[in-house]
């Protein structure tokens, strides 16, 4: 996938900085190119509870933000990254004391 059409589908407007940190994103990620459509499917499921993948402007990672509007949601936001990580074999860190995650990559 191109990178202004991943960050499209992100939600973003592309640009030269922002393809610049993508670029950067994509080499800090552990197996990018075996995870890269994972991590689309994933911010498309997480829609439905509000929350969604984005870049993170302080690590060169892409961040999950659960941003659900109920405990029930957050949960269900909360299990799907987990499926997430354990079904395509990503190594996800969650933030103390935050609704966050950063995807490191694919553990071989």
């Amino acid at each position: 996938m191109q990178r202004d059409a991943m960050l499209t589908q992100l939600g973003y407007v592309p640009n030269e900085a922002l393809l610049a940190q993508l670029e950067k994103v994509e080499q800090n990620t552990k197996g990018y190119e075996k995870i890269q459509k994972h991590i689309m499917d994933l911010h498309d499921h997480l829609k439905v509870d509000k929350s969604y993948v984005a870049l993170s402007n302080s690590n060169d990672y892409f961040k999950i933000k659960i941003e659900a509007m109920t405990p029930e949601l957050a949960e269900e936001a909360h299990e799907k990254v987990q499926h997430f990580s354990e079904k395509f074999k990503v190594a996800v860190k969650k933030l103390d004391k935050k609704e966050t995650y950063y995807i490191l990559g694919f553990e071989y």
